[in-house]
C-alpha cells in the first residue's frame, strides 16, 4: 500500500514535500497491473543537458517553440535555468529566490513569450522573457496547506494550475493577467474547478492533483490523481469531472504530462518510469502502449517531447533532496529518453 512521505522544512518555511511523493521508495517500483506492457526493448535512456548548482533538484520543465530554448525550475532554491540549443549545460535564467521565491515547480512558455513559473508555497509569477522582468504574480489565499503544482496553457491563452493539497484546479485568463500587468502587477489565484468531491477525502499527509495538459483543441483538461492512481478529464466548457477509464495500468506516482497527438506520456517519479498512453479522440479512456521503468531516470518529475524522443527531467529527490538524505550525482541533468 502506498505510504505518506511527512512534510519537512524547505527555504525557512514548513512545505508539502516534493511534488506530491506520496507513494514508497523509489527503490521499489511500481507492481504491474494485470495486462499493463512493460518494454525496454531499443530504449536509450542518456544525459542531454547538464544543470549548475549541486544542490539544484531539478522540477519543472517548459519549451519555448519561438527559440527552441528550454527553461528547467529547481525545487531546492526557486532558480530557474535556461537551455539553448547549442549548449549541452544550462545558464542561470533567474537566481534563487527571485522574487521571494523558494520554489520553482511547473513552468511554461506561453505564445506571448511569457515564462509561467510556479512556487509551490505561494502561486505563480509570469515573467517577461526578453528582459527577465516580473510583469505578474498570482498568489493563493486563505490559511489551509496549500500546494500549487504543475500547469498548462490552454488554446486561448488561460492558464490552469493544479494543487495537489486542495485538490483544486486555479484558472488565470488571458484578461485577468492583462488586468493584472496594468494594475499593481499582483492579484489573487482563484479555484475554477474543485475535483475534491470526484477525488475523495485524501489521507494524511498525501497529495492527489499533479500535472496537467489542456487538448489542442481546448475542449479538456487531464489531471492525475497521483495518489489514488487515476485519471481525470474536466471539460472546460460544461465543468464536467469524469475519471478516465484507464486500460493495461494506472496513473500511481503520476506526475508530469506531455500531450501530443493523441498520445499521452507520463512521468511517474517514484517508480522511476514512464508511460506511453493512447487517447481516446474525446478523452473519456487512455489505453496503456508501453511502460519503461529505470534507475536512470533518477526520480523523473516532468518531461517535453521534442525531435521523437522525450527530455526528463531528473530530480534525484532521493538523494539528498525532499524525499531522504543522501547525495545526489553531480551535475543535476535533463535526459533524452528514445523508444517511447
Amino acid at each position: 500500500m502506498p505510504r505518506p512521505i511527512r512534510h519537512r522544512r524547505l527555504a525557512a518555511a514548513t512545505i508539502a514535500l516534493a511534488t506530491a511523493l506520496s507513494l514508497a521508495p523509489a527503490a521499489q517500483a511500481a507492481p504491474r497491473a494485470l495486462g499493463e506492457v512493460q518494454d525496454t526493448t531499443d530504449t536509450r535512456i542518456r544525459t542531454a543537458y547538464a544543470l549548475p548548482d549541486d544542490r539544484a533538484y531539478p522540477e519543472g520543465i517548459a519549451a519555448d517553440p519561438r527559440t527552441g530554448d528550454l527553461y528547467v525550475g529547481s525545487y531546492s532554491t526557486g532558480a530557474v535555468y535556461r537551455i539553448t540549443p547549442s549548449h549541452r549545460t544550462a545558464e542561470v535564467f533567474l537566481p534563487a529566490d527571485t522574487d521571494g521565491r523558494s520554489t520553482a515547480n511547473g513552468l511554461k512558455v506561453d505564445r506571448a513569450g511569457r515564462l509561467w513559473v510556479t512556487d509551490s508555497t505561494a502561486g505563480v509569477a509570469v515573467y517577461d522573457i526578453r528582459e527577465r522582468r516580473l510583469l505578474a504574480r498570482f498568489d493563493v489565499q486563505g490559511e489551509e496547506g496549500l500546494f500549487v503544482n504543475d500547469l498548462a496553457i490552454a488554446p486561448d491563452g488561460s492558464a490552469y494550475l493544479t494543487d495537489s493539497v486542495r485538490a483544486v484546479i486555479y484558472r488565470v485568463t488571458p484578461a485577468q493577467l492583462a488586468y493584472t500587468m496594468a494594475g499593481s502587477g499582483r492579484s489573487t489565484l482563484t479555484a475554477r474547478f474543485d475535483l475534491s468531491a470526484a477525488i475523495g477525502p485524501p489521507a494524511r499527509d498525501t497529495y492527489t492533483l499533479n500535472g496537467i495538459v489542456t487538448d489542442p483543441s481546448g475542449r479538456y483538461l487531464l489531471t492525475p490523481d497521483m495518489s489514488g492512481g487515476h485519471l481525470y478529464r474536466v471539460d472546460l466548457a460544461s465543468g464536467e469531472i469524469r475519471r478516465v477509464a484507464l486500460r493495461g495500468g494506472t496513473m500511481q506516482a503520476a506526475d508530469g504530462l506531455e500531450l501530443r497527438h493523441g498520445t499521452l506520456w507520463v512521468a511517474h517519479n517514484t517508480s522511476n518510469t514512464i508511460t506511453r498512453w493512447h487517447l481516446s479522440p474525446d478523452g473519456t479512456k487512455a489505453r496503456l502502449e508501453r511502460r519503461v521503468t529505470d534507475d536512470a531516470l533518477q526520480i523523473p518529475t516532468t518531461l517535453v517531447r521534442r525531435g521523437g524522443h522525450l527530455l526528463v527531467v531528473r530530480s534525484q529527490f532521493d538523494k539528498g533532496g525532499p524525499m531522504g538524505p543522501g547525495n545526489p550525482h553531480t551535475p543535476f541533468s535533463v535526459a533524452a529518453v528514445h523508444g517511447i
